[in-house]
């Protein structure tokens, strides 16, 4: 019955192309072991990059980073509302360009995981749904609803067909092997009940129909419908089971890190436990796994939701914001692709023996039927190395972690022990100077003047603005009596935006924000009222639009009140139901000052760069600096707002201090985000990325808004350098690359161990700062000399590796002339400066 099954669901994914009198058929199916692509089974390994992320100019070099680091595949998801920003109108220019990524990606030679969603969740504005959608008559999202359906079965549709337009599936001959319906479903099943499993239902079968030619897939849903495969997300998924025995193990987001939120830690996860994880479920028979990110990128514009989530989504990710290899991340996970790939054949060949090495140690043993004997050797023990027994061979096992033997005799890889580079960064100052600051104030004199709406009572932001704009004004007078005296005013206003300014007439009187520890905040300040009539001008704003949750749709922003005036009239005053004026956005918004044209339109003043006047426009023209660093601009000495580079939107800053538990952080043991926390009591985000390719050769365009003032004068544009790069490494230890399995199933190295020194592109290694080959300690910035050291590791060094951009030594008593302590284990550790 099960053979019967699986063959029907293989031929779902069959395409016959008629071409003359050729038919030529393209297959694209699975079963429980992998994904078969052309009849063969694949351990396949993919990387998330996200296009609108980055820009156009950057991807082919992400994507051939990607490839080099060992991966298969590019996964994206398709973001709903920067493709259709209103009903009918579709926008896939620039940045949007999907059919542009997906052919880069087929052109660097890697298959492609389409995740179309719809919502995509991903910290991205309102899930990746449009904000009009909110506003379709008898609306609900992701439930069975008739027009949400018909809604989302549209755009699907629109991309299904746009990338069959151009023959992008893998059974039309292009990359894109699977793709992905819905997004983490299964943990708000409860909340839409009955009609929720029928929403999947419909989901999935709507999706098949589109006939792709290729499997479709859901991520956290159980009870994903035949032929959909259900799929893993999270830091760990060995433990995660496909919904029937004939579907793949399949690990669609493996958390390389997490995301930074405005008033919180930067989160890193150690590469030696990531490492450990996709080790442990290839193990347990995974045979895809996808890191999400592979490279996080950056929010631009007004794109970040959440809301509070950072214009940085570096994530911690192999390769980081800027496009720049994070080091050890990228080259430790590079050999355990490597470890995995030489191991493929035994592993999709047969299920493993397993065998006890002791009570925290196991041996998985798989078998390729030709010869190949593959063993992964464990240690769970967070706490202990241990030395075990396997094939009548010892082998020495760090904690936490995993060793892989590619012919059951010779480790090629272990998850804890790192012997890549270290790469450390600096942000350098350019040679390019913001000259000549003007600021033009935002005028909010007259804005009971020219109110857009007029209404008694308090209304819902997003309602009124449709996310137009961040800002939204609530307007409104209240008459002071001459003979009210006594006790100072107290103005009380519960919001559930996510950030308030209060102004009384005309004046800052103070502000208010919330985090996104909960839903709403509330202002509580004395303010400043005279006898007779009295303005109040509450400015709200967006910080992004919630992403998840039931119902999302239904959430409320903004100030709802209630608004009460303490101490004035012989009491208070509530003033929630009194008649309201409202303006969406700002009056510069308007004029399109962050634009060149709109720049232009208006009379600046001089300035010195420093004002602490709220709501403040700045303007300034700069050179690109030479070389090609990717380059960012140092924003600490601003408060909160938006930034434009010619007219490009680099997206929201905020100078909010890091609150978190930030320590000494281990790789061992069970990882959760809050475990690895860097940054306390500084910036959140203090460098933005300014993409190259935005700027011109000279007199670009800097705008900004700032929300509450600041020192712009002490701004500056930096670029991100690879300072220095560091190795520490044993020897008689080659990396994974230096072997390989010969057909008889044997295993070869074909170099001895080796460490392998690079600057970024553009640099060379300048001076050798530090070397040793023996019995050296520390890490990288602080090695030292143990009681073993060859006395010319320096000469060598600089010999091999003084102006070039890369250098490569072998870890060998012949490399340095003598050893310098026979009998015992020697390692290399170098810090090379780059420049």
């Amino acid at each position: 019955m099960e053979t019967c099954l699986l063959s029907k669901l293989s031929m779902l994914f069959f395409s016959v192309l008629v071409l003359g009198s050729e038919v030529i058929h393209s297959a694209l199916t699975y079963d429980k072991k992998g994904i078969i692509i052309n009849g063969q089974r694949k351990i396949l390994i993919s990387g998330s990059i996200h296009y609108p992320r980055s820009t156009p100019d950057m991807w082919e070099d992400l994507i051939q980073k990607a490839k080099d680091g060992g991966l298969d595949t590019i996964d994206t998801y398709v973001f709903w509302n920067v493709h259709e920003p209103s009903p009918g109108h579709y926008n896939f220019e620039g940045r949007y360009d999907l059919v542009r990524f997906v052919k880069t990606v087929q052109k660097v030679g890697l298959y492609v995981t389409l995740r179309i969603g719809p919502f995509v969740c991903a910290e991205w504005n309102f899930g990746g749904f449009p904000v009009w959608l909110k506003y379709v008559p008898g609306i609900s999202f992701r439930t069975d609803n008739e027009p949400f359906k018909r809604a989302m079965q549209g755009f699907t549709q629109k991309i299904v067909e746009m990338m069959k337009g151009e023959n992008l599936f893998a059974s039309q001959g292009g990359p894109i092997i699977l793709s992905q319906i819905e997004n983490e479903y299964g943990a708000y099943l409860r909340a839409y009940g009955a009609a929720g499993e029928s929403y999947i239902n419909w989901a999935a079968k709507m999706a098949v129909g589109l006939d792709t030619g290729v499997p479709w897939v859901m991520c956290k849903e159980d009870d994903a419908p035949d032929p959909v495969i259900n799929t893993c997300n999270g830091f760990y998924c060995d433990a995660f089971k496909p919904n029937k025995p004939y579907k793949p193990m399949l690990w669609t987001e493996a958390w390389s890190g997490w995301f930074t939120e405005f008033g919180g830690p930067v989160y890193e996860r150690p590469v030696e436990d990531l490492a450990f994880a996709v080790a442990r479920f290839i193990v347990q028979g995974g045979s895809y796994f996808n890191y999400y990110m592979y490279h996080g990128g950056t929010n631009f514009g007004r794109t970040a939701g959440g809301p509070f989530i950072t214009t940085s989504y570096d994530y911690d990710a192999p390769i980081d914001e800027y496009g720049l290899l994070r080091q050890p991340k990228h080259g430790h996970l590079k050999e355990l692709h490597h470890a995995i790939k030489l191991c493929e054949q035994a592993l999709i060949s047969s299920n493993p023996t397993v065998t006890s090495l002791g009570s925290y140690q196991q041996a998985n043993i798989f078998s390729s039927g030709q010869g190949q004997c593959a063993a992964f050797l464990s240690n769970y023990n967070p706490n202990s190395a241990t030395r075990v027994m396997f094939n009548n061979m010892h082998y020495d096992l760090p904690a936490w972690s995993i060793s892989i033997l590619p012919d059951c005799r010779n480790v090629v890889f272990n998850t804890a022990r790192v012997g890549v580079q270290t790469s450390k960064f600096q942000m350098l100052p350019t040679d390019s100077l913001l000259l000549s600051w003007e600021t033009y104030d935002e005028d909010i004199s007259f804005l009971e003047d020219r109110p857009t709406i007029l209404a008694l009572g308090l209304l819902e932001q997003i309602n009124v603005t449709r996310d137009t704009s961040d800002y939204l004004w609530y307007m409104t007078s209240v008459e002071i009596s001459s003979s009210d005296g006594g006790q100072a005013p107290i103005l009380s206003v519960v919001s559930a935006g996510h950030a308030l300014h209060v102004f009384i007439n005309g004046l800052l009187s103070g502000s208010a924000y919330g985090s996104r520890k909960k839903r709403g905040f509330t202002f509580t300040g004395p303010v400043n009222l005279r006898a007779g009539l009295n303005r109040i001008a509450l400015l709200s704003i967006a910080v992004g639009l919630p992403n998840v949750g039931p119902h999302f749709e239904t959430w409320s922003t903004g100030i709802l009140g209630p608004i009460v005036l303490h101490n004035v009239n012989q009491g208070g005053k509530d003033l929630s139901w009194q008649k309201w004026s409202y303006q969406v956005g700002l009056k510069g918004e308007t004029m399109n000052l962050d634009s060149p044209n709109g720049a232009s339109s208006v009379e600046w003043i001089q300035s010195s760069g420093q004002s602490y006047h709220p709501l403040t426009w700045y303007k300034a023209y700069f050179d690109a600096p030479e070389g090609d660093e990717p380059l960012a601009l140092d924003m600490q000495s601003m408060g909160k707002g938006q930034v434009w580079i010619n007219g490009q939107s680099i997206g929201r800053y905020w100078t909010s201090f890091a609150n978190g538990a930030c320590n000494t952080c281990g790789y061992a043991g069970t990882y959760r985000s809050p475990k690895c926390q860097s940054g306390c009591g500084t910036p959140t985000q203090r460098w933005y990325h300014v993409p190259r390719s935005w700027l011109k050769p000279t007199r670009n365009l800097m705008v900004i808004f700032e929300e509450l003032g600041g020192d712009a004068s002490k701004i500056s544009l930096v670029k991100r350098s690879v300072t220095s790069v560091c190795v520490h490494a044993y020897e008689n230890h080659p990396t994974a690359e230096n072997w390989q399995i010969m057909s008889d199933g044997e295993s070869r190295t074909a170099h001895e161990a080796k460490v392998h020194l690079q600057c970024a592109q553009g640099q060379t290694i300048s001076s050798i700062k530090f070397a040793s080959y023996g019995t050296p300690s520390g890490t990288c910035g602080s090695f030292l000399r143990g009681t073993c050291h060859a006395p010319n590791t320096h000469a060598v060094l600089e010999k091999k590796c003084m102006g070039y951009q890369r250098c490569t030594v072998a870890i060998s008593n012949k490399s340095f002339g003598f050893d310098p302590c026979p009998d015992v284990l020697k390692r290399l550790s170098v810090e090379a400066v780059c420049s």
